[in-house]
């Protein structure tokens, strides 16, 4: 079953999230399940089209997924999830 994980600085904003073990067969349901254990995240990850927001990214054994609209890269069940904030400022 696919692990996945958070980097800090996401945990600055929900600071009890840690790894998880998920049945799922994409990145689309793995985000419904995160939904479950930790309500309103997906509004954090998701904006109001469906798509990944633009300062979220989420990669799959280290390689970045392709589909941020849909959410339907596969997963496999050894797969490692990231669910990564992008930071930016200066």
């Amino acid at each position: 079953m696919p692990s996945v994980q958070f980097t800090s600085a996401l945990k600055r904003f929900y600071p009890h999230l840690k790894q998880m073990y998920v049945y799922a067969g994409n990145v689309k349901e793995v985000l419904s399940i995160i939904e479950t254990t930790y309500p309103n995240i997906t509004d954090y990850l998701i904006d109001e089209h469906g798509t990944l927001r633009h300062h979220i990214n989420i990669f799959v054994d280290g390689k970045m997924i392709v589909d941020r609209e849909n959410l339907t890269d596969t997963l496999t069940q050894n797969d490692e999830v990231l669910i990564f904030q992008a930071l930016s400022g200066g």
